[in-house]
């Protein structure tokens, strides 16, 4: 299982749910709460496509997917942002998104084509059934479009697309690409999305050119990309964590999290039995690793922190935690952190 930050879905979801769509029913699908989801925790990949493919399939608006774009926080990318930001210029800004584009929210790939007069920034999309198709294409093509711009406006610049290639039929909403783009499209000519550039664009300098920082931010991507590598789990165990992980403010139950996995609860119960775990040993793991990162990491209290763990009443969680590490609450956070950690 390859995981990566929910931060990309938490903009879709949030975009779609704000444009007026009812998730709601196809996220209880999948044991999920758009209002309970981690900001800081990573999701599986395939859960994540999964999502999307049936989400795509109860859209009444066929231009959700492109607004979604509106709806992704340029700093979410993290030193990614900064990276780029301290590029020379558009060129290297655009070779550095290449090579460092696992940690963006595509599923599809990026990669530049040269040309004497134009370039072009292209994405290559997942292959997906018609609906979900769009949705994925538009939502990652005005994603990437709304960080460039993002990007330039902070920097003071104007390096804007002479034209985009979106790669499926026209649709009767093409009119709604040009106002949203604010330059000519085109359909159906190519299985790629295409953003072309002029090169002079390229190479314009950046205000924010910054070697030495540039170096330091490369190295917090390269952590992260070795980071994102060692995370494959394959263990039913390991993936049930990681998915009880997502959670904030309340978990999902032993139903909801095999039926999010496509398995039957008894086939669920009996696989982690096999590998000498417990549904209820798993939530308790991640929610002594939230209890401990909480008490030492924020000054909420007590009380707030029951209930970000689902407790309905903090006696329940001072009880639990005493269960877990030995002492109270209050005596963890007050403990002196060891050196080194």
């Amino acid at each position: 299982m390859s995981t990566r930050s929910i931060l990309g879905m938490l903009y879709t979801l949030r975009g779609v749910r704000d444009l007026g769509e009812d998730i709601g029913p196809v996220l209880a699908r999948f044991g999920l709460d758009l209002d309970r989801l981690d900001p800081g925790a990573r999701i599986d990949r395939a859960l994540e496509l999964r999502v999307y493919m049936e989400l795509a399939l109860h859209l009444k608006d066929p231009l959700t997917g492109l607004r979604t774009g509106n709806f992704f926080g340029f700093t979410g990318y993290g030193p990614l942002t900064m990276l780029l930001m301290t590029c020379n210029n558009a060129y290297e800004a655009i070779q550095a998104g290449i090579r460092y584009q696992q940690l963006t929210y595509l599923f599809g790939t990026l990669r530049f084509e040269p040309g004497q007069e134009l370039s072009a920034l292209i994405l290559t999309p997942l292959r997906l059934p018609e609906k979900p198709y769009r949705f994925r294409v538009d939502g990652e093509a005005s994603g990437t479009y709304k960080l460039v711009r993002d990007m330039q406006a902070t920097l003071g610049l104007d390096i804007h697309a002479e034209r985009i290639d979106l790669p499926y039929a026209r649709p009767p909403e093409a009119r709604a690409y040009e106002e949203h783009y604010q330059c000519p499209v085109t359909f159906g000519d190519t299985n790629e999305v295409r953003y072309w550039m002029r090169n002079d664009y390229l190479q314009v300098r950046f205000p924010t050119a910054d070697a030495t920082a540039h170096a330091l931010f490369r190295h917090q991507c390269d952590q992260q990309l070795a980071e994102q590598a060692s995370t494959r789990l394959d263990k039913l165990s390991e993936q049930v964590a990681a998915h009880l992980e997502l959670f904030s403010g309340g978990f999902p139950s032993a139903a909801e999290v095999a039926s999010a996995f496509d398995i039957a609860e008894r086939s669920f119960r009996r696989q982690l039995s096999v590998e000498d775990s417990s549904f209820r040993a798993l939530l308790d793991g991640v929610r002594f690793r939230k209890a401990q990162q909480l008490l030492k990491g924020s000054r909420l209290p007590v009380e707030a922190i029951a209930q970000q763990l689902g407790y309905a009443e903090s006696a329940a969680f001072i009880h639990a935690f005493q269960r877990w590490a030995g002492c109270s609450p209050a005596v963890f956070r007050n403990a002196p952190t060891p050196s080194g950690s």
